[in-house]
């Protein structure tokens, strides 16, 4: 019996590990500088928690940002809760860390996307690219998921 190191679920769990590290940081500390992050992640995980509403408007995935305001960041082993406004509405959401699909802080140009990997021997298998050059992070980061329209333009100041 033959056995491999399978090197794309240590890089999935290292790179999900990181995210939790910062987000912790950010929970005692707060955002520092110009830090803020686009989080796009899966709405039909199983384990993520949010209101119907938002479900139904973005059935598929959803970018959230992180910027200037947010309340009630609560980081676990799985996932993260936080509480964001969606039109002057606050609503908690709780995002597993295996449902995050983009990671990026435009303000450092760091980004990381989590893809699945083609039907294989290895089902349920994750990629993970490292987006480290401006225009590709921005790219992901502006990317619309299912009628979601996130622009960093209206977050940069001129």
């Amino acid at each position: 019996m033959s056995r491999e190191i399978d090197y794309g679920n240590l890089m999935h769990s290292a790179m999900r590990g990181l995210i939790r590290t910062v987000l912790q940081d950010v929970a005692d500390k707060g955002l520092p500088g110009n830090h803020h992050f686009f989080i796009t992640f899966d709405t039909n995980h199983p384990d993520a928690q949010l209101a119907d509403w938002l479900r139904d408007r973005y059935p598929g995935a959803m970018t959230v940002v992180m910027q200037h305001w947010y309340d009630n960041l609560e980081v676990g082993e799985d996932g993260f809760g936080i509480t964001l406004n969606f039109g002057d509405a606050p609503e908690p959401l709780y995002i597993p860390y295996d449902a995050i699909e983009t990671f990026v802080d435009p303000s450092v140009e760091f980004g990381l996307r989590f893809e699945a990997a083609e039907e294989s021997d290895d089902e349920g298998d994750d990629t993970v690219d490292h987006l480290d050059d401006e225009d590709e992070a921005a790219d992901v980061a502006k990317r619309p998921s299912e009628g979601d329209v996130v622009s960093l333009d209206s977050f940069r100041k001129p």
